[in-house]
């Protein structure tokens, strides 16, 4: 379907290039491809205090289950981390298969979402090598290759601006992608379809500085 062109560098489907979206799709493939049948999928769902404060917070988790895979390990900081076991986001994130980005809305309605200095680091830390999705609350998920970043003063604790396609729709290969590379697969499933070995290096353009 064609679409009228406009001015608006915001009123686009995605941010990210075509090669982009193929690199980043066989990369998701190739993660779906190398799951272990029977291992669990643990989502670790990054937060700052005041939306897990929020009376809306509930309601976010269970969208954001929702919209995942079934049999998807969901953590959030509350139950990763503990009195006897603080926060160690070094140790967390060798054992957890995909991150959601839960980013302070810039205004009700709107494709702006502010990340703190440590969520910022969290999604560096897996931008380039596991599905990395932003939460947006009336958009559902959003791959981050498909937002456009930007770096927020000050320099000392950066913060991070992600801003969601005005023309975002949720049957994009990429979104597509993502979540079957978050999909659990059973032995049954593995024995039906053996894997296809594919070798990848580095297929995803750099994370957000």
């Amino acid at each position: 379907m064609q679409t009228t062109p406009t001015d608006d560098p915001l009123d686009v489907a995605t941010f990210s290039t075509s090669t982009q979206q193929r690199r980043y799709t066989t990369a998701m493939e190739q993660i779906a491809a190398n799951r272990t049948p029977g291992t669990p999928v643990r989502v670790y769902i990054s937060a700052a205090p005041r939306a897990m404060n929020s009376p809306k917070w509930d309601n976010w988790i269970a969208q954001i289950i929702e919209e995942l895979p079934d049999g998807v390990e969901i953590l959030h900081y509350r139950n990763a981390f503990t009195d006897d076991r603080p926060y160690d986001w070094d140790r967390l994130v060798e054992g957890i298969d995909g991150l959601v980005i839960v980013g302070k809305q810039k205004r009700a309605g709107s494709r702006v979402y502010l990340l703190g200095p440590i969520a910022r680091l969290e999604l560096r830390s897996l931008i380039a090598r596991k599905p990395v999705l932003l939460f947006g609350h009336s958009l559902g998920l959003i791959p981050v290759i498909d937002c456009k970043s930007q770096v927020l003063a000050p320099e000392e604790a950066p913060r991070l601006k992600l801003i969601a396609p005005k023309r975002w729709q949720r049957d994009t290969m990429t979104l597509a992608s993502a979540l079957n590379a978050l999909t659990p697969r059973s032995t049954a499933e593995a024995e039906a379809k053996p894997d296809v070995p594919v070798h990848l290096a580095h297929p995803f353009a750099a994370p957000p500085r």
